[in-house]
């Protein structure tokens, strides 16, 4: 019997969006990994996140490139759509950056001379609180807020920028105008003055830097080592309609992410990535972010494996930041939606082997680390946060990140 005679069906339509991060979905196109699995699938480029939740939620799309924390949204209901959705991999780790503009940066600069210029080592992030002295100024001062986007309401932008900005003391509801700009959009917005920075995916913040508008602050490894960033979206109606389709989906899936991780396939892959089908950007942009260690990881460290912890922390932020409310069943709603069970019936048919369990305290290893699976025990790499907080996915009562103590002076908010 064929590959495509046992899926349920073998067309299907999956939908990205331009960024980096799409590179899986193009490369299972390109590759003919897809076809390999049996499946004849058309990718789609998308203009928004809503875009791509919309057209899931109401079967235009089979399957996309999501951000993390959307299928857990829409299936707690605390989005615009209120349809139970699953995420049936993670597809990349890391990735996303905060980028401010060269106007705000010279403010830091005179409200916060100690820590920028030779107080900045290379490389390092800028500490929050530089921030927070400018918007204490303008406040003092009656001048209009600092204004800074995120790409989703429900997104791991959203939540890093939040952290990094409550990290120096700044109050992200109250002290700054938050909004939502779509990834493409980011550096006109920028460029224009409508916003003083954002979070996004790359390869928009090297743009930034490239054209001479805008400075990387932090980049997301810098605010949570190995952060999950997209997944695999679809609804939980599609993913039980069509098991076998989706398994060989995650295979084809899993495949490009183990070649995109490859070192000497890097700069095939921003040459492809930065054709206008895909995400429309020089190529020596994307080549440029591609090659910054571990700030890509694709397949590494059981990056695809959907981790329900991560759907714990983000459910967590959203009781948090006031999008849902502290209720019993949202660990229930992390194990049904992040299914970690069907990727592991993916990666078996792979010959991958997958970890033991299916939640790890996050932020813990400051240190390179052994992961146990039921394979050869795996090397995963520090997976701390900033402010050297962890978040335990065992402690129900709190729904929310347990700091560790800090030295006295330090202004950070409990996170």
């Amino acid at each position: 019997m064929s590959v495509v005679s046992q899926l349920e069906r073998s067309k299907v339509t999956v939908g990205f969006i331009p960024l980096i991060d799409c590179a899986p979905i193009v490369f299972a196109d390109i590759l003919g990994l897809f076809e390999r699995h049996g499946l004849d699938v058309e990718i789609r480029r998308e203009v928004s996140w809503a875009n791509i939740r919309d057209k899931v939620a109401v079967g235009l799309l089979d399957a996309a490139q999501m951000l993390a924390p959307m299928p857990l949204a829409a299936s707690l209901g605390i989005d615009s759509v209120s349809v139970p959705m699953i995420a049936a991999m993670t597809l990349d780790l890391n990735g996303n950056a905060i980028t401010l503009s060269q106007t705000l940066w010279q403010e830091i600069e005179e409200a916060a001379p100690e820590f920028t210029g030779e107080n900045l080592a290379a490389g390092a992030p800028l500490d929050a609180r530089a921030l927070a002295a400018v918007v204490r100024r303008r406040a003092a001062a009656g001048l209009p807020r600092v204004a800074l986007a995120s790409v989703f309401p429900f997104s791991s932008h959203n939540y890093l920028l939040r952290l990094w900005l409550a990290a120096g003391g700044i109050d992200p509801d109250q002290e700054v105008r938050l909004s939502v700009v779509p990834p493409p959009h980011t550096v006109a917005h920028l460029s224009g003055g409508v916003i003083d920075g954002y979070c996004v995916g790359e390869p928009w913040n090297q743009q930034a830097v490239s054209l001479g508008i805008g400075r990387i602050a932090a980049t997301g490894h810098h605010i949570w080592k190995a952060m999950p960033e997209k997944v695999l979206g679809t609804t939980e109606s599609w993913a039980q309609r069509h098991p076998k389709t989706l398994i060989a989906l995650i295979k084809a899936l899993t495949e490009a992410c183990a070649w995109l991780d490859e070192p000497a396939n890097r700069a095939e892959a921003a040459r492809v990535l930065a054709g206008p089908r895909y995400v429309n950007a020089p190529v020596e942009v994307i080549a440029r972010s591609l090659a910054v260690p571990d700030f890509h990881i694709f397949h590494r460290q059981a990056a695809n494996f959907p981790w329900r912890s991560h759907a714990d922390w983000f459910i967590a932020q959203m009781v948090r930041w006031g999008q849902a409310e502290p209720a019993p069943g949202l660990r229930a709603v992390a194990d049904r939606v992040f299914r970690s069970d069907i990727y592991r019936a993916a990666a078996s048919e792979l010959s991958l082997a997958c970890p033991i369990a299916d939640r790890k305290t996050e932020g813990a290893h400051a240190d390179p680390w052994i992961l146990p699976t039921n394979g050869a025990p795996l090397a995963m790499a520090p997976d701390d946060f900033l402010d050297g907080s962890i978040f335990d996915p065992s402690n129900a009562e709190t729904q929310s990140i347990a700091p560790k103590a800090r030295n006295a002076g330090d202004q950070q908010d409990a996170l």
